[in-house]
């Protein structure tokens, strides 16, 4: 899969505007300012696919992309306190209409910023997850900000703090070096190859 030819093909805010699933789909679920929209733009080789903000909550949408048949979905940001409750019911409405679709979902990408211990939010999120029995993977954002000590430090830590953290594959990525973005791509390549089968 070729993914520098990644493409922005459009956005939904409402959950009834959602279209039919068509073909495999990766999407990325995760805190606001976890560092989705850098992580998605590394991803591709891109440098602004993703709308990247300095302000959280800024995707208050649910964006599309697409490398040939693959199609990648941004989910708002959970968890920014500074918008209104009708805007945060919105976003929840979106992100749990978009799992209840009956999606073709080869993964979700959990995003989880490895600096500090999962949110309740996060935990919320994972046991969702669990749950619906959804195939999903974390991400651990921010790697490049922790030296080796405290990433091993930290992730050891994360399976005790995650619900069956033991059991779950879980990847420390940086959007700045670019550790684990390969790896991230070999998961998606091998899932859809499986998908082809």
């Amino acid at each position: 899969m070729n993914f520098n030819q990644a493409r922005f093909v459009t956005s939904y805010g409402l959950s009834s505007q959602l279209p039919e699933s068509k073909g495999i789909e990766f999407a990325f679920a995760g805190r606001s300012n976890v560092g989705k929209s850098s992580l998605i733009n590394k991803l591709f080789n891109r440098k602004a696919l993703a709308k990247v903000s300095a302000v959280p909550g800024k995707t208050a949408t649910i964006n599309f992309y697409q490398v040939e048949d693959v199609h990648f979905v941004d989910l708002p940001g959970y968890g920014y306190a500074k918008v209104a409750k009708s805007e945060k019911e919105r976003w929840a409405a979106l992100i749990e209409k978009y799992f209840q679709a009956d999606r073709n979902l080869g993964l979700v990408f959990q995003l989880i910023d490895m600096r500090h211990p999962p949110t309740r939010l996060d935990l919320d999120m994972t046991n969702y997850l669990i749950e619906c029995e959804l195939p999903f993977a974390v991400i651990l954002t921010k790697a490049d900000k922790l030296n080796k000590t405290q990433t091993s430090e930290r992730l050891k830590a994360i399976r005790s703090e995650l619900p069956y953290g033991d059991q779950l594959t879980i990847l420390p990525c940086s959007s700045q070096s670019g550790a684990g973005i390969e790896q991230m791509r070999e998961l998606i390549e091998e899932i859809v190859g499986q998908e082809a089968v």
